[in-house]
């Protein structure tokens, strides 16, 4: 963010953030608030810096038209990842057989930034159902960008196959003396304990994308 002043620098991390978690852009009164500027006046001057500077896009006969740039006047490079299914934010729910992953349907995508497919290679992207990982910020409705991995450090969020069960869950991940705590992000949940070797990590959560509206 070459050039760039620190309240543009705020602004434009905002943009980012508010964008990625809700999937719109935000109000001016949303981007003077969140960034504590003192006019909405302030913020547009900062905006048009923003688009001459070629990290923004903005149509202003419409609201909320803003669109993210790369800097140099180009969208930024996304990549395209599969929704492949749901997983259960709550109590496990079962799934058609241990390989979850098995049916892709291609024509099902998702693009996300590069930066947000943190340089890791075999996405994918499972709409979460429930509400045990709220304080996480990940919400009922919402899609979870996963690398596929059956490897995990404590207090990843992994999507957790339970093999006696037949059941498939999403938690955070923490080994214990003789088993794994999956446990929820959320007070009012307990979590799931289980034997290692009835557990499979089937993936890794890099990002959540908020459910539109």
């Amino acid at each position: 963010m070459k050039g760039l002043s620190a309240k543009q620098q705020s602004i434009l991390e905002f943009l980012r953030q508010f964008i990625r978690d809700k999937d719109y852009p935000p109000s001016i009164r949303d981007i003077q608030l969140a960034c504590n500027i003192s006019s909405t006046s302030v913020v547009d001057y900062n905006l048009k810096a923003l688009e001459r500077l070629g990290y923004i896009r903005r149509d202003r006969e419409v609201s909320r038209a803003i669109e993210l740039l790369d800097g140099s006047g180009h969208r930024p490079h996304t990549i395209p990842v599969p929704i492949i299914g749901t997983i259960a934010a709550g109590d496990p729910i079962p799934v058609p057989g241990a390989d979850t992953w098995s049916s892709i349907d291609y024509d099902n995508m998702v693009e996300v930034t590069v930066d947000m497919a943190q340089g890791r290679e075999k996405l994918y992207a499972l709409r979460v159902k429930g509400t045990s990982m709220i304080d996480a910020l990940v919400n009922d409705g919402d899609l979870v960008i996963m690398e596929a991995t059956s490897s995990a450090e404590d207090g990843d969020m992994v999507a957790a196959w339970l093999k006696r069960e037949g059941e498939a869950t999403l938690k955070k991940f923490y080994r214990e003396e003789n088993r794994v705590r999956l446990q929820p992000a959320n007070v009012t949940m307990k979590p799931i304990f289980t034997e290692p070797d009835n557990l499979e990590v089937q993936g890794r959560v890099l990002a959540t994308i908020g459910r539109r509206g």
